[in-house]
């Protein structure tokens, strides 16, 4: 039982996380917000989690070992194709939009990994290092416009 108040603590950090990142990502009115990120930190945090202890019964002897990354890999591999469904060319403009908040799905993926592993402080730091990244990026854009916009107008 004492395992499981573990588990549930590591789903909650993970969501909790995850919810940060959405939050900010709803905030600037992006495709994926805040429930999408809490899921994908969620889901992947649960997914570690029954990778590393959830086939522990099922194995039918202590020697035999799965190996845990396997299901690690392939939430890197299905949060791939649900970033993918962000992202979108736009034809008229020759633009392409959405490549961050598909790296923004990925980057959650890997924190709720960290934290369904038990890393907290690593899943944590990077939250911050991510929140830090989006908002510094927003205002290193703003600047850039600003001077393409006095440029013009010359």
């Amino acid at each position: 039982m004492d395992m499981t108040w573990d588990f549930i603590l590591r789903i909650f950090v993970a969501a909790l996380l995850g919810g940060a990142i959405g939050l900010e990502r709803e905030y600037r009115a992006k495709e994926a917000g805040f429930r999408t990120h809490f899921l994908v930190a969620l889901g992947s945090a649960l997914f570690m989690i029954v990778s590393a202890y959830g086939f522990e019964g099922a194995l039918g002897s202590p020697e035999h070992r799965w190996d845990v990354s396997r299901v690690a890999a392939q939430v890197v591999s299905g949060i791939g194709f649900i970033g993918a469904g962000t992202i979108i060319f736009q034809k008229n403009e020759n633009a392409v939009r959405g490549l961050t908040t598909a790296a923004g799905l990925w980057v959650t993926a890997a924190i709720g990994l960290a934290c369904g592993g038990g890393l907290y402080i690593l899943a944590a730091f990077s939250t911050i290092l991510v929140l830090v990244g989006l908002e510094a990026f927003r205002i290193i854009l703003k600047k850039f416009d600003k001077k393409r916009e006095k440029s013009d107008k010359q």
